[in-house]
């Protein structure tokens, strides 16, 4: 069993930054965040390799999000630049613990994640 416990989410104005912040209690292999709004399904966002050395994210928060790991701390982070008022969501982070192998097509999906932690809002005002 792996807990993971999110952080740092909370107001911005557009175009500012946050950084969250996703602890887990065990080992984990690929990693990956999603994103919700009320009454639509979960969105995928970004996801990590074991390694670190391979990423894929969402075409929406390509150049402006960079999801990172530091598995010393059994730690992945998702830096967002650039924030708009359309990034307003829950954002949860998963974690995959069956295979260190990384299937970005696969873990574009909520389905193939393991542990999901509770989620901590991000809201963008214009």
């Amino acid at each position: 069993q792996v807990q993971l416990v999110e952080s740092g989410g909370g107001l911005v104005q557009a175009g500012g930054s946050l950084r969250l912040s996703c602890a887990a209690s065990g080992r984990t292999f690929s990693m990956g965040w999603f994103r919700q709004v009320p009454r639509k399904e979960r969105e995928f966002v970004a996801s990590i390799s074991w390694s670190g050395g391979r990423t894929l994210y969402a075409d929406s928060v390509k150049g402006r999000f960079t999801i990172s790991r530091d598995n010393g701390k059994n730690t992945v982070y998702l830096q967002m630049n650039s924030l708009k008022p359309e990034d307003t969501a829950v954002y949860y982070c998963a974690a995959e613990v069956r295979s260190p192998s990384y299937n970005p097509a696969l873990l574009a999906s909520p389905n193939e994640y393991d542990y999901w932690g509770q989620g901590t809002q991000v809201t963008v005002s214009s």
